[in-house]
């Protein structure tokens, strides 16, 4: 089965990746020889499908660095394809409530823990040759990672009910839609607006309960990268 290691080393240190606005192969095979743990390739502000970035998944697999696709909305069908494509993760934008998140979880789950449609004839499950069923689903469970996006007020209004649904493994920051939604835009700025303090809340949540807190981090230079906060 696909070699997925991120949720490991995430519980034995930070991890540090970039975002991809590309899906050309040698911008993310780079991204690994770099030494980067995994790549943010995205889907949602870039002019393709998520089943477009095929290569750009291979190519991260290709080279040892952790796929994590971000979708454009909180979709069944998207979820599931980003997975079955090789995906180690999938990322979803603006989610703002428990029911979304739930939405999330079902679509990337396998039951009992989801609805996640089954099918043996697709990348991660080797295309069933040598694979057991069972095993495979059970490896689905433990490495593969949901991350809903906090990028709107709405979220840190539901925050609570949104960590409580079971199956979030970590929470990506966006800052600059955060602070469009209360009509105080900063950009990706976090130094000169309250989105840093947002952060710390989102972290102070997240920590009790075992789940990852993503921050962006933009400038100044040497912080233009994201880091996955260790998990407890």
């Amino acid at each position: 089965m696909l070699n997925n290691t991120l949720k490991e080393k995430m519980a034995k240190r930070p991890v540090f990746g970039m975002t991809i606005y590309s899906n050309f192969p040698p911008v993310i095979e780079n991204l690994a020889y770099y030494g980067f743990d995994f790549a943010f390739i995205d889907a949602e502000h870039c002019p393709w499908e998520v089943t477009s970035l095929r290569e750009a998944v291979l190519a991260a697999r290709f080279a040892g660095i952790s796929p994590l696709v971000r979708v454009t909305k909180p979709d069944m069908i998207e979820i599931r394809k980003a997975f079955e494509m090789g995906a180690e993760g999938v990322i979803v934008p603006h989610v703002k409530t428990a029911e979304d998140v739930k939405l999330c979880v079902k679509a990337g789950k396998f039951p009992p823990k989801g609805r996640r449609g089954f099918d043996m004839t697709v990348r991660s499950a080797h295309y069933g040759v040598g694979v057991n069923s069972a095993d495979y689903i059970q490896h689905t469970f433990d490495t593969e990672m949901i991350i809903p996006m906090a990028e709107d007020f709405e979220f840190m209004d539901n925050i609570n009910e949104i960590l409580a649904v079971e199956g979030v493994d970590a929470i990506n920051f966006g800052p600059a839609d955060y602070s469009m939604s209360t009509n105080r835009p900063s950009g990706y700025d976090m130094k000169n607006s309250d989105t840093d303090e947002v952060l710390r809340s989102i972290v102070a949540a997240a920590r009790p309960r075992a789940s990852a807190s993503w921050p962006r981090r933009c400038p100044p230079m040497k912080r233009r990268s994201r880091r996955l906060f260790q998990r407890v």
